[in-house]
């Protein structure tokens, strides 16, 4: 099955088309600043038929649209809907209603579904949602203190996010060990970063909870924050919730520390120029992935691998020297020349190290196609199945 991938940012587009099961990739491309002044696309509909026309046709990878057996999207929040499925009005509500907790996700994948759903009519639209590995938690670990009927009736829980990344982690962390037996702590560390709990494959925690926003903090966005500290300052600064979500979701995190940049790249080069509120940031994020790396520990009973992703986990050495540093009393023992010297996967532990750290770059798009094939053979197995009885 020929599987495209599309990968929505806000402003960009980017897609694989993978031949499955082989994983094999027949094309891929990327769209820029859309809707954007310099950009070439006005909205996701110009983008999506540019991405189209340049897969299928004469002396292209795909010789007709009719070869695409299926669309997976890494869609981000339909709240209790966070298994893998085929996309369907209801879904699609779901998405729309889940808005406020992923204003920068939500939309720009509604509009994308929406815009596939008229340029590949008949075609199985499948959503692999972000929060799809951690739905077998447990119960303690996904609800919050507050009155339970807001998880039973209103869907506010501990969902997390980054599903595919942190998949993609611990598959690539088993293959590499040659074991299943996993005690592992997968750091997603980027724009937006998270981090998540495995224990022979299977999810036990993650730092993001009801939304995107929470957990480590990010680029612009807050991470964790005392609820009534926002309360408080709701009434302070006389905000109403949309605009505190928009003061939290893009005006705070990393940035709003440094009142610069949110980027680890211009952070690290204003502190050694003495900029304290950019060094200040820098150890913020850090402290935060300390704090759930403990606390992941304790959960796990140990840790026997810990690896990093993300555009920040795999290029910043820095980064990860400073999140490792002193904890060898742990079994966990950074190797200095390994960590400054690597390029793409591999081990950065020593190797009388007990934990073996390596960086692993995510590989979504597979975890994403396996996902997407699973549903829709399941989908066409069970219309068969019906066909078969009503004959």
């Amino acid at each position: 099955m020929k599987c495209l991938i599309p990968n929505i940012g806000s402003t960009s587009f980017k897609f694989r088309v993978l031949d499955m099961p082989e994983e094999c990739i027949l094309a891929q491309g990327r769209v820029e600043r859309i809707g954007q002044p310099g950009g070439e696309c006005a909205d996701y509909h110009a983008a999506i038929h540019k991405c189209i026309a340049e897969i299928a046709g004469p002396g292209k990878p795909l010789s007709s649209l009719a070869e695409i057996g299926a669309v997976g999207f890494k869609a981000v929040h339909a709240g209790p809907l966070n298994a893998p499925q085929i996309i369907d009005d209801k879904f699609l509500a779901a998405l729309q209603e889940f808005c406020f907790l992923a204003p920068a996700h939500n939309p720009p994948y509604i509009a994308a579904i929406q815009a596939f759903r008229q340029q590949l009519p008949g075609v199985p639209l499948v959503a692999v949602m972000e929060p799809f590995p951690y739905r077998f938690m447990d119960e303690a670990s996904t609800t919050y203190a507050v009155p339970y009927e807001w998880r039973t009736e209103f869907g506010i829980r501990r969902y997390g996010f980054h599903g595919a990344s942190h998949r993609s982690a611990s598959e690539l962390a088993q293959a590499l060990l040659g074991r299943k037996n996993l005690r592992h702590i997968s750091c997603h560390l980027g724009g937006s970063s998270s981090m998540a709990a495995f224990r022979d494959g299977v999810a036990i925690d993650m730092t993001m909870g009801a939304s995107p926003q929470s957990g480590l903090p990010q680029n612009n966005r807050v991470g964790d924050i005392d609820v009534f500290a926002v309360l408080h300052m709701m009434k302070k600064l006389k905000l109403d919730p949309d605009q505190m979500a928009s003061l939290l979701g893009s005006k705070s995190g990393l940035a709003g520390i440094s009142g610069t940049s949110g980027d680890i790249r211009d952070l690290t080069e204003a502190a050694a120029r003495g900029d304290s509120r950019s060094q200040l940031a820098l150890d913020v994020f850090v402290f935060a992935i300390r704090h759930y790396l403990g606390a992941f520990l304790l959960e796990l009973g140990g840790v026997d691998a810990i690896t990093f992703s993300g555009g920040i986990g795999e290029n910043s050495p820095e980064i990860r020297a400073a999140v490792l540093k002193d904890l060898s009393g742990f079994g966990i023992e950074l190797d200095e020349s390994k960590n400054n010297s690597i390029k793409g996967e591999g081990p950065i532990s020593t190797d009388r190290s007990t934990v073996k750290v390596l960086v692993v770059p995510a590989n979504e798009e597979i975890v994403v196609a396996r996902e997407t094939v699973a549903v829709v053979n399941r989908a066409n197995a069970a219309a068969h199945a019906m066909a078969g009885q009503a004959t």
